[in-house]
């Protein structure tokens, strides 16, 4: 039997700033955009809904605590809420999914850093619990490269009863900043009932492919592939360009269909490499 493959949405961070941009706003936390900006944020939605996406991230990645405390006057409730607001009105009579966005914190965890695992549990309790109580049909933890920390967000987005999935941001070396592997990611989040596991961020395609095949090697669950565009590459004249042109980079991810359930993009990749994704499957 063809194993079906769902196409997810490309980045959210980089895309809102591009869009940011564009209209003259200046770049500030991504979150901001659910109350400042939120034409651009549902810009955004709309974009990857017509670009064929099938789960779309809420804007709510940083959207935790700490940060929204630190940033702005406004409080964690306001800001998830006005970004899960804003897509699911977009994707109103659509028959695509919204994801909440989980991201990890600024702080360290003891004993490398100064943050207690109940005071990191309380933030992500506080983050997850409104998300999914604002309407997100699932939950994305992405873009870590703390193992611990990870667990932690795993282990709370597990009590809201909707799919979750687990995504790692790994160097070439096939390991995270923090040294973790990836027979360590699955050894870790496995046993708490996650529903995919996988990659996102860190690399393009092409150097992401031997990591990723070694998550479908390694383990049964589905698999989630979001690699970067590739790094920017500045030109003389100060503009960004992507290192992966969407064509090249649909071209390099297409190895990985043999093995992923869930294949999307992250920094750099807007709605065009969706479509050229959609293209592919």
């Amino acid at each position: 039997m063809k194993r079906k493959i769902t196409l997810l949405d490309g980045a959210v961070g980089t895309t809102l700033w591009a869009i940011a941009e564009a209209h003259g706003a200046k770049k500030e936390p991504v979150w901001k955009y659910n109350i400042e900006h939120p034409e651009f944020v549902r810009e955004l939605t709309e974009k990857y809904l017509e670009a064929g996406s099938e789960i779309i991230l809420a804007n709510t990645f940083g959207a935790n605590g700490p940060a929204v405390k630190y940033s702005s006057p406004y409080s964690v409730k306001e800001v998830i809420t006005a970004g899960v607001n804003i897509a699911k009105d977009v994707l109103k009579g659509s028959d695509a999914k919204l994801c909440m966005g989980v991201g990890p914190l600024t702080q360290i965890l003891e004993p490398y850093g100064d943050l207690e695992e109940d005071e990191c549990f309380s933030i992500y309790e506080e983050m997850i619990g409104i998300g999914v109580e604002a309407g997100c049909d699932m939950i994305m933890v992405q873009t870590f490269m703390d193992l611990a920390m990870m667990r932690i967000a795993a282990t709370v987005a597990k009590r809201y009863g909707v799919p979750v999935f687990c995504t790692m941001t790994f160097e070439k070396s096939g390991k995270t900043m923090f040294g973790n592997s990836v027979q360590d990611t699955i050894d870790t989040l496995v046993p708490l009932g996650i529903d995919a596991v996988g990659l996102n961020c860190s690399l393009g395609p092409d150097l992401a492919l031997p990591i990723i095949k070694e998550f479908a090697e390694k383990t049964t669950l589905p698999i989630v592939f979001k690699p970067n565009a590739g790094k920017p590459i500045l030109s003389a004249d100060g503009s960004s360009s992507a290192a992966y042109t969407a064509e090249q980079f649909a071209k390099d991810v297409a190895p990985a269909l043999e093995y992923v359930s869930y294949i999307g993009g992250c920094c750099g990749a807007d709605s065009t490499y969706v479509k050229e994704l959609k293209k592919l499957l």
